[in-house]
């Protein structure tokens, strides 16, 4: 289905039943597609979720959702690469969307998204609450973390001198930043030994 941009301002409803399986946000009553992202994109997003899926089995710690999932916070519509809902607010959770903001979001940056992620979606998330913000940028191997501080703005948390960053969302879970730039990535199995969960 070709996605066409109308100057219409477009109810999220109707933008729900137009594009159905069109990788698209709804940004202001717009629709906004998205390019296809690379393979090496995918593959950071399929690493780092599957292991927040398995951690959040393990510890019964929370909901772990992919694009094109949609998080819709007041009149704005994204779809994080990944995000996590923690047990008390996966009731946000709706047959198509997220009502809501996520407790963490990563979002994967390819080069037409450097500036809406690190812009658009860094103020979109942060006023919508949403807790924790990692940025990973492959092209560029940097990865930045954002915690929601207690005035409702991101502060930027920095990897331990090991380059070992610890979500505050999902406490327990922790990364070598370094992983993420490892070809191939590092095998699932051996992050869970060091984590203690096999």
């Amino acid at each position: 289905m070709a996605v066409q941009v109308s100057s219409a301002a477009m109810s999220y409803e109707d933008f729900l039943k137009a594009y159905d399986g069109v990788h698209a946000e709804w940004v202001h009553g717009e629709v906004v597609p998205m390019t296809p992202v690379s393979p090496r994109h995918q593959q950071i997003a399929l690493f780092l979720s599957a292991l927040f899926q398995i951690f959040c089995e393990q510890r019964q710690t929370g909901t772990v959702l992919l694009a094109p999932a949609q998080m819709k916070v007041g009149d704005v519509a994204r779809e994080p690469d990944v995000m996590v809902l923690t047990p008390e607010h996966t009731a946000r959770i709706r047959p198509s969307f997220v009502e809501g903001p996520a407790d963490l979001v990563v979002e994967i940056i390819s080069p037409d998204s450097r500036g809406r992620d690190r812009g658009d979606k860094f103020y979109e998330y942060e006023q919508a609450g949403v807790r924790e913000y990692w940025l990973v940028d492959p092209q560029r191997r940097q990865a930045e973390f954002y915690h929601l501080g207690e005035r409702g703005t991101y502060e930027a948390v920095l990897p331990d001198i090991q380059g070992r960053f610890e979500s505050r969302v999902l406490p327990g879970l922790w990364i070598q930043v370094e992983w993420l730039w490892q070809d191939p990535l590092p095998p699932l199995l051996g992050v869970l030994k060091q984590w203690g969960l096999v």
